[in-house]
């Protein structure tokens, strides 16, 4: 009984750990596909319980460092421009549209294409802007040792209960 209550605790404080990081995310404006808050559950089982995320999930409050890119970052940042609601100003041919030629793309998608491809270019030379100004320490690098306090407090609480009935049962079972 003792090990069920132990990880309901940590199953508890767990989740409540997720809603306060997503709740951290959004506050911070980083959402775009939802996709990062999607994938932020949580495991108990055994004896230990685990919160899990993307991959990338540092990079929330670190931002990505400058260097080498996956090759298709500039898709990436236009997925991402899509996501957040971004768009640039459209870039219109100078050549006419005819039966031999057809444009690849609108102007539209031009100027996206092109804005996605300045900001790639920018993140790989230079890193993200988060990461240029000094990152940040509120959606989960606060809320981990607030976490951790709480389980030890509970778990502390639940144990002391135990050794306090044990003591009296022992008492009681040695007077008799």
């Amino acid at each position: 009984m003792r090990k069920d209550k132990q990880l309901a605790i940590i199953r508890e404080e767990l989740e409540a750990l997720a809603q306060r990081i997503k709740a951290n995310h959004q506050k911070a404006g980083q959402v775009a596909s939802g996709r990062t808050l999607k994938s932020i559950r949580v495991d108990v089982s055994g004896d230990e319980g685990t919160l899990y995320g993307r991959a990338y999930f540092g990079v929330l409050e670190t931002g990505r460092r400058a260097g080498r890119v996956p090759r298709n970052f500039q898709q990436i940042i236009l997925q991402w421009m899509k996501d957040k609601g971004v768009h640039a100003d459209p870039i219109p041919y100078k050549r006419k549209a005819s039966a031999t030629w057809q444009p690849k793309y609108t102007a539209q998608e031009r100027g996206d294409r092109s804005l996605a491809g300045a900001i790639a270019h920018k993140i790989q030379t230079e890193g993200s802007a988060l990461y240029r100004s000094g990152g940040r320490t509120d959606i989960f690098s606060n809320e981990i040792p607030v976490t951790t306090e709480r389980i030890l407090q509970r778990l502390a609480l639940v144990f002391s209960k135990d050794i306090e009935s044990e003591t009296i049962n022992y008492i009681t079972l040695s007077r008799i």
